[in-house]
């Protein structure tokens, strides 16, 4: 690859072989990727090859190795020019996303005396790992129906949370066009245990207070100085996996029929107006609104925890998702066109006066909320005019080391009591799990955060720090 350095944080990867556009990675110099032991930057060249590719193929500040997509990658296909889906642009996470609630009359002295009791509660109601368990007990495969088409107005109007929780969070609550038809019975098998529940790995729910604030903003968002708050991160649990794996087989034994061939088998693709691309597209809005419905549903049990013990009320501020292929109208080359933008592990970061947005936020931008790992503060963005990559930026803090190389650098008992010597409440489920998420297995937030701002994608809004955690 020839690789030129337009500016200490972005790279351009310069258009080779078969490449059809170059490929741009929004990194400085300190959350370059090992080019020894991480592949990602090949992956940046090889999305670029896909048929109907505009402008470039892209990496986020977060960008680590993935399945086929760069995990950090964004990537946009011209519907109408036969541009592909490719499940492996959106990753076996649908909707994996995050959720974040502020109290309203809680702030950090407040809560300090009833912490753990709020730790304790959170530990029993949030049902996590990589079994079954869920907060809510579905009556049959029309409930699953109803919330594969619905998603989070299907859950409230079932009385699981407000009209609030849909006009803060990303299409109401629900993505459009839907197709349970092409959801397996596999696929529904898997969800139908795991509605309202968190997952495991990098998943987490954490009682946060609001650090720092960067803009005014945040008042808009409604957040203030000190006032805690609860991140969910989870997605769509078995269910999106296995409308992944499925959907990846049908594409596999598709393109050959297109003449489509790709560098990587990987990205088995289609094009988007063909049977297979819209039978994974209406799959994949499907296990979309299965991860909104789980995120509202986990969010509600929070809410209960908080009530419980005396801590007020929840009051969702955004809901957003960071593993899907949308199809978005955007200018290239001085047209406007339609296109499918994938964003796998990137979050979509709408500049002011768009019109998705909600009519209260409108004025302000898109919230973008990019997590840290267990131990390091969360951030609070919003979207910016101008914005590039189909206005997106990073997901999180991006992992720099496997799981299994985590486990052995630190143990889980050790950081545990690291943690709560810092003062921060743990509850996790396994030492092993704990392990994997050592904060030294992830980049450094605060640097992937300024990278976004100093790259033209988004702009800080406020920093919050965890205070307890609950993990898979």
């Amino acid at each position: 690859m020839r690789i030129t350095e337009e500016s200490p944080w972005r790279l351009r990867i310069e258009r080779e072989g078969d490449m059809r556009v170059p490929g741009i990675a929004f990194v400085s110099r300190d959350l370059l990727p090992d080019v020894r032991s991480d592949k990602s930057l090949e992956q940046v060249a090889n999305v670029a090859t896909l048929p109907g590719v505009v402008h470039a193929s892209y990496a986020m500040p977060d960008v680590h190795w993935g399945y086929g997509f760069p995990i950090g990658g964004v990537a946009a296909t011209e519907v109408d020019a036969d541009g592909v889906v490719s499940p492996g642009g959106v990753g076996f996470d649908i909707s994996c996303g995050v959720r974040l609630l502020a109290a309203r009359d809680l702030d950090r002295d407040r809560i300090a005396d009833r912490l753990r009791a709020v730790m304790d509660g959170l530990d029993r109601a949030v049902p996590r790992g990589a079994g079954r368990g869920r907060v809510w007990s579905l009556r049959g495969r029309n409930e699953l129906q109803r919330i594969l088409l619905d998603g989070s107005r299907y859950a409230v109007e079932c009385g699981h949370g407000v009209q609030r929780d849909l006009d803060r969070c990303e299409d109401g609550g629900a993505v459009a066009d839907a197709d349970p038809s092409q959801v397996s019975s596999r696929a529904l098998e898997r969800g139908t245990g795991q509605v309202g529940s968190l997952g495991s790995g990098n998943h987490f729910l954490e009682v946060q207070v609001v650090d720092e604030i960067y803009d005014a903003v945040a008042e808009a968002m409604g957040l203030r100085p000190s006032q805690v708050c609860v991140m969910i991160h989870t997605g769509s649990r078995g269910l999106g996996h296995q409308i992944c794996t499925d959907h990846v087989q049908t594409m596999e034994k598709a393109m050959s029929s297109y003449g489509i061939s790709v560098p990587d088998r990987q990205l088995a693709c289609a094009p988007v107006q063909r049977p297979e691309g819209r039978g994974y597209l209406g799959a994949m809005a499907a296990a979309a609104n299965y991860g909104r419905a789980n995120r509202q549903l986990l969010g509600e049990a929070a809410r209960r925890v908080f009530e419980s013990v005396g801590g007020g009320d929840l009051d969702l501020v955004y809901d957003v998702s960071h593993n899907l292929a949308k199809i978005e109208e955007h200018e290239v080359d001085g047209r406007e066109i339609s296109l499918c933008v994938h964003r796998k592990g990137a979050t979509r970061a709408l500049p002011p006066g768009h019109a998705d947005l909600p009519a209260d936020l409108r004025p302000f931008g898109q919230p973008v909320l990019i997590p840290g790992t267990m131990g390091t503060a969360s951030y609070l963005l919003v979207g910016v005019p101008g914005g590039e990559a189909f206005h997106s930026t990073a997901h999180g803090a991006g992992r720099v080391q496997s799981r299994h190389q985590a486990a052995r650098s630190v143990r889980g008992r050790r950081l545990r009591d690291e943690l709560e010597d810092h003062g921060i409440v743990v509850r996790g489920t396994s030492w092993r799990g704990l392990a994997e998420e050592a904060p030294t297995a992830y980049k450094d937030v605060t640097s992937v955060v300024e990278t976004s701002e100093r790259a033209g994608l988004a702009r800080k809004v406020a920093r919050l720090v965890p205070l307890g955690v609950v993990k898979g």
